[in-house]
């Protein structure tokens, strides 16, 4: 079929060339089907399971008793001087959350191929729609520490917010901006090492012991100093520490260290935006 230049077309599909170019535009205009991957992900999250979306509030209350009978009550781990349940709750939101955006973004590819070699749609649209899903997931969780905030508040115990709350949607930005960037640097490296998928796993089991999740960095400075570099090199620590601060007001908090964490973050959105870039011209040839 010939082609005249001066045919109407409303859309053109044609292969990105070697430029870098994120084309946030189209996936705006693609912001239908985003939502429609959200709502997908939130239906099916629990699909076919006796307690549903309460699986959304069981999983972190579970954890958090687990953590309180092990880490608590039998290692004896410090608190900072909060309430076990705000501390390990706090820090399990924090953590899962992130798991969350990595592991969704860490499947675009691998979990995605058979939709993507028979239509078109922006890649991003997928790892972009975990992260909403994995959002709305976190609001619900919230609540349920709200609960128990305002509990320990009418029972009298010394913990109220900072002003450094109103940044809690930055920290919360920052830890899916992680979450993402590292996600979709291990998607694009899997689709063709996919034994790789299992080794990132088992890092990623690693790196939460190297997030004061379980501790706070306070503890680990005092009874493990020779080692502390490792928690503070770590770019979720400032955020999970600025996040214990802005509700609670204890934490160890520096500008300077979030700083660090958001310089991270952006160094590994825009490292994981062009290896993206880069396999997404061709990992369908690959998988």
């Amino acid at each position: 079929m010939n082609i005249r230049e001066d045919d109407d077309w409303s859309i053109v599909i044609k292969p990105k060339g070697k430029k870098y170019t994120l084309n946030l535009k189209e996936v705006w205009q693609y912001r239908d089907l985003l939502m429609l991957y959200v709502k997908r992900d939130i239906v099916t999250m629990y699909k076919q399971t006796i307690m549903g979306r309460l699986w959304f509030v069981i999983q972190p209350l579970m954890t958090t008793v687990m953590y309180m009978f092990v880490f608590g009550g039998i290692a004896g781990i410090s608190t900072d001087d909060l309430p076990q349940p705000l501390f390990y709750m706090a820090g399990i939101l924090a953590w899962q959350y992130f798991a969350e955006c990595l592991g969704r973004s860490s499947s675009t590819f691998t979990g995605n191929a058979g939709v993507f070699s028979k239509v078109y749609f922006p890649r991003l649209v997928v790892p972009y729609s975990g992260l909403i899903s994995s959002l709305i997931k976190l609001g619900i969780q919230m609540f349920l520490l709200f609960i128990f905030y305002m509990y320990y508040i009418y029972h009298g115990v010394n913990i109220a917010p900072t002003t450094f709350i109103i940044a809690l949607p930055l920290l919360i930005l920052m830890l899916a901006g992680l979450g993402m960037g590292f996600g979709i640097i291990i998607s694009s490296m899997t689709t063709k090492y996919r034994d790789l998928a299992l080794f990132f796993g088992f890092v990623t089991q690693l790196w939460m012991y190297a997030t004061p999740v379980i501790y706070p960095l306070s503890e680990v400075r005092s009874k493990l100093a020779d080692y502390a570099w490792v928690a503070e090199l770590n770019p979720l620590t400032p955020i999970v520490e600025a996040m214990r601060y802005a509700l609670f007001g204890t934490g160890t908090f520096t500008w300077g260290t979030l700083g660090y964490s958001f310089a991270f973050m952006v160094v590994v959105m825009v490292i994981g935006s062009w290896v993206f870039n880069r396999v997404e011209r061709k990992f369908i040839d690959i998988v």
